[in-house]
């Protein structure tokens, strides 16, 4: 019994491993080509795996490509969550925040994937979901503090998060095109803070 437990337990941390391996090779095939160009061929040969184990794993390239959006957005919400957090008042970690979230949609990897192709390629519906389950779980988070806090007056927290975390990747996909970027994102940020500032109550 207990050999079959250990081989059950090796074979599941191998299917793990072939799982993470091809999320790290869909992950940047997919920010370096793009969907339409990668294919499951080139990813399986990247992953180190055959395309039997690639569709054991996912059904098709686009499920691939979901997990893959998942886990970048997995990744970005801990990366703004520990920049948050270095601040102590709630008001200052929702501006650290929109900060971090930023600097996040400005990685080209996170900018490809995330804001270019996934609308497009998962559609609208299953795009807003992944996104209002992680990055904008946060920013959503942060404004209903202030807002029990007494800090902030706005009554659909939902719709003013929406609205931010949509200004946030205008201005992200705005950057590569500007000819002065820096100066683009300090005004970006500016109209952010202007709207959030219009509610703010302290």
């Amino acid at each position: 019994m207990q050999e079959a437990g250990r081989e059950r337990t090796r074979r599941e941390e191998y299917t793990e491993t072939t799982r993470q391996a091809l999320l790290a090779a869909g992950r940047e095939i997919f920010a370096s080509e793009g969907y339409q160009a990668a294919g499951i061929e080139a990813i399986s040969r990247a992953a180190r795996v055959t395309r039997g184990a690639f569709y054991h794993h996912f059904e098709d390239k686009k499920a691939l490509f979901d997990a893959v959006v998942v886990a970048v957005q997995i990744e970005a919400a801990a990366k703004i969550e520990a920049r948050a957090k270095t601040q102590r008042k709630v008001w200052d970690r929702l501006t650290e925040g929109i900060e971090a979230y930023l600097d996040v949609c400005l990685e080209p990897a996170y900018a490809r994937i995330v804001i270019q192709e996934a609308p497009a390629v998962l559609g609208q519906t299953r795009y807003r979901e992944i996104e209002e389950a992680h990055p904008m779980a946060l920013l959503t988070a942060t404004l209903n503090a202030l807002k029990r806090q007494g800090e902030l007056d706005f009554e659909d927290i939902e719709l003013l998060s929406r609205m931010v975390d949509a200004m946030i990747c205008e201005v992200a996909l705005l950057l590569p095109g500007a000819e002065n970027p820096k100066r683009l994102r300090a005004r970006g940020q500016k109209i952010i803070g202007s709207l959030l500032g219009a509610f703010r109550t302290t």
